[in-house]
């Protein structure tokens, strides 16, 4: 949809609202064009639409206060991290109040003993990593970009090492929310377990801000392995490389990180993060996480999966720079891309199935491509059956983005047909909305009950999940 057929949408900001926010806030609430226009816009496709202020709040009771002042007056309340979301999440599709939560940024406690943490909803992932690491602990969860944890809660996000660690479903061991009436609610809590009433923590990962606003995020930690190590193997065809983490996964094998690179993506990566000794071929970049025995018993079964699939010896990337130049390669594909087609614009998309249709879904998906001649990288998080198609497009040309729409669209009816999902890591927002009809059918009309009993005036984050 277009920005002037949004803007046609907007609920007006009232000026007692805007005054009311100026006297709480002071210079932390700003109507500047540039802000708003940066608090518009995520890392998608879609074009900016900016809210009426954005507001950065500093603590869980300043949101508390924002929040009531915002149902007060019945304006939309926008939650804002860093804004990397992918599938159109921090737009003010009814205009309203960009809520920044970046200012609460402090990590509040470190349980070392019990493996756990609480933070605000600002912290990053990798500010979280900087900060513990001395004490021998991760945080596992690592979406390409540098997210902040309330978003990554927000969005239900995984990454890399999710075949191992899960996702942030996992993860979270409770949370605190500010609702749509303002009210500060705590879900969950310490323990590893409980069976003390509805489970509201899981209600809200993966909510995308419409139930509430996250500020504060209880977090499961690990200890920093004994060892870890690093394999790149090519492959002269796709299907092998996918083979190889379909029978990987089948026999148990307990890999940290195991992610496809096809032929395409890997020529974009070479080229842009200058990785020496490797060609433009199907590539699976493995890690392996426990002692060093442990390790290596996992590293030869891989192998020898490896070899009966057509892959080449083990390229080991030992030194922990070497490592993470090779995964910050990883993390880099997007932008990779683009340098493959300079001046035209990503389209990032993602769907996840059960790992014995992952050949078939992927191989089907590389053919509409290869048939369309459009410029489209696969790539993904292939342990779990998630993989990513980045088109790139011209958005000046009409029929690219209709052709990318296409192929898009028949991957994710190939996905659920499969028993798979339309989204499993970006998110819904509002990019995915008719394909999440499609995935749950009646259990739509279900999530709206939810929405509507929680959020009755439909304040937080309108437009996104589901249609009300």
């Amino acid at each position: 949809m277009k920005v002037d057929q949004l803007a046609a949408q907007k609920i007006p900001v009232p000026e007692a609202l805007t005054t009311a926010l100026a006297a709480l806030l002071g210079d932390r609430m700003t109507t500047s064009a540039a802000v708003r226009e940066q608090h518009g816009k995520g890392e998608g496709p879609f074009s900016a639409v900016p809210p009426d202020l954005v507001c950065f709040a500093e603590t869980t009771e300043e949101v508390s206060v924002i929040v009531k002042l915002c149902a007060e007056y019945k304006v939309p309340v926008i939650p804002f991290g860093t804004g990397t979301s992918l599938e159109g999440h921090v737009l003010a599709l009814k205009g309203g109040v960009s809520l920044d939560v970046s200012r609460m940024n402090a990590v509040l406690s470190v349980n070392g003993e019990d493996l756990d943490c609480r933070v605000q909803a600002g912290v990053t992932r990798k500010q979280l990593n900087e900060y513990i690491k001395d004490q021998g602990l991760f945080f596992p969860i690592d979406p390409g970009a540098d997210a902040s944890l309330g978003g990554m809660a927000a969005t239900r996000a995984s990454g890399t090492n999710a075949v191992r660690y899960g996702t942030m479903r996992e993860s979270v061991l409770g949370l605190t929310v500010v609702m749509p009436d303002g009210r500060i609610v705590r879900t969950g809590g310490r323990a590893r377990k409980s069976s003390a009433g509805y489970d509201l923590t899981r209600l809200f990962v993966g909510s995308e801000g419409t139930l509430g606003v996250i500020t504060e995020i209880q977090l499961r930690l690990y200890g920093i392995p004994e060892s870890i190590t690093a394999a790149v193997c090519q492959f002269d065809s796709l299907a092998g490389a996918v083979a190889t983490v379909i029978q990987t996964i089948q026999m148990g094998v307990p890999v940290a990180r195991m992610e496809l690179l096809d032929e395409l993506q890997m020529k974009a990566c070479i080229a842009y993060s200058k990785l020496q000794g490797y060609e433009e071929k199907p590539t699976l970049f493995f890690e392996f996480h426990g002692s060093k025995t442990y390790t290596t018993e996992q590293a030869e079964t891989v192998g020898e999966i490896t070899a009966e699939n057509g892959g080449s010896a083990f390229k080991w990337v030992s030194r922990p720079e070497d490592r993470n130049a090779l995964w910050q390669a990883r993390h880099d594909s997007y932008y990779a891309a683009l340098a493959l087609a300079p001046g035209r614009r990503g389209i990032a998309t993602d769907v996840c199935v059960p790992i014995s249709k992952l050949a078939e879904c992927i191989l089907e998906t590389r053919r509409d491509i290869d048939e369309s001649g459009m410029i489209a990288p696969i790539l993904g998080h292939v342990g779990d059956g998630n993989f990513h198609v980045q088109f790139m497009v011209d958005h000046d040309d009409q029929s690219q983005l209709d052709m990318a729409e296409e192929i898009n669209e028949r991957m994710v009816h190939r996905a659920i047909a499969m028993g798979g999902t339309c989204t499993g890591e970006h998110g819904v927002g509002m990019g995915k909305m008719d394909f999440l009809i499609a995935e749950h059918g009646e259990a739509i009309s279900v999530m709206r009950t939810l929405k509507l009993a929680i959020d009755p005036d439909n304040i937080m984050n309108p437009g996104k999940i589901i249609r009300v």
